[in-house]
């Protein structure tokens, strides 16, 4: 995987109410140069995405409060940060699941437990110069 290494200096933020989650998203992106910016619900992420204004943001869909389809559909509405892929993050698998990921403007899915090259692999889908569009 060569474009992990163009990794360093992404801007990316975890929304998860899972501290195991969050911890172990931070890690695996941290090691490859990667800026995390963690929140642990929806309202908190809110709150901490115009001042961070990440580059890629993962989603889970079970939080309280404001779950994850409320979270990206906001995040989608607001057009400063419409085009910010959203990647879901879930234990579920099922097809309604990832259909109303899509409803809301996710880009992709992802099932818990990810892995460190799922994760990865979706950090470096989504920023590179190619996806930017800058190649």
């Amino acid at each position: 995987m060569a474009e992990l290494s163009n990794l360093r200096d992404v801007k990316v933020m975890v929304i998860d109410d899972s501290n195991t989650i969050r911890r172990s998203a931070e890690i695996f992106l941290v090691q490859v140069g990667c800026l995390v910016v963690l929140a642990d619900d929806g309202f908190d992420a809110l709150a901490k995405i115009a001042d961070h204004q990440p580059q890629i943001i993962f989603c889970d869909i079970m939080m309280p409060r404001l779950d994850g389809y409320q979270t990206c559909s906001l995040i989608k509405k607001n057009t400063r940060f419409k085009s910010t892929p959203v990647i879901m993050l879930s234990s579920k698998d099922g097809l309604f699941d990832r259909a109303r990921g899509r409803m809301v403007g996710s880009d992709q899915y992802l099932t818990k437990p990810f892995t460190k090259d799922s994760l990865l692999q979706a950090v470096a889908t989504y920023t590179s110069p190619t996806a930017a569009g800058l190649s």
